[in-house]
């Protein structure tokens, strides 16, 4: 009888091994996919902010052009200090639109959703609290559990 308890021990033991081997995998890709997905959100954000620093000189001198026009234009009916005015409040509006505009588009930015769904997910399928209840929805359903690395074969 003693036999049959140590091939259970044994047993149980090695279901825990492997239950600690999968957890520590799973800890392991979600930090490879936070990783992964950080570089890549740096990088689109850096190209946004790159094209916007690029675009600033021609937006400079584009409307230096067209203030000197539009204040000479306007000098006629409102003087010379009330053209400048003028052009300054519309270039204050203008630029001001266009800077919102830039930042609301890097702050609608989604940085890490991918690997804040796969965590979510994983806390899930340990039944972690709260999560009995929850469906994953369609979108996430359909997608690969993991992704793979660049440089996986």
């Amino acid at each position: 009888m003693n036999v049959g308890s140590e091939q259970t021990d044994r047993g149980i033991s090695a279901l825990v091994g492997r239950m600690a081997d999968g957890f520590s995998r799973l800890v392991s890709q979600h930090l490879t996919l936070a990783r992964m997905e950080m570089a890549e959100d740096a990088k689109a954000m850096g190209k946004d902010v790159a094209r916007i620093a690029a675009f600033v000189p021609f937006i400079l001198v584009g409307y230096l052009f067209v203030c000197g026009a539009l204040a000479a234009v306007l000098a006629r009916w409102l003087g010379v200090a009330g053209a400048l005015v003028t052009v300054g409040v519309l270039n204050l509006i203008g630029g001001g639109i266009g800077i919102h505009r830039a930042i609301s588009r890097l702050q609608g930015r989604q940085v890490m959703d991918d690997s804040a769904q796969e965590l979510s997910r994983s806390v899930a399928a340990l039944g972690g609290p709260g999560t009995q209840d929850t469906e994953p929805s369609p979108a996430a359903a359909s997608r690969p559990m993991l992704k793979e690395t660049p440089h996986a074969q």
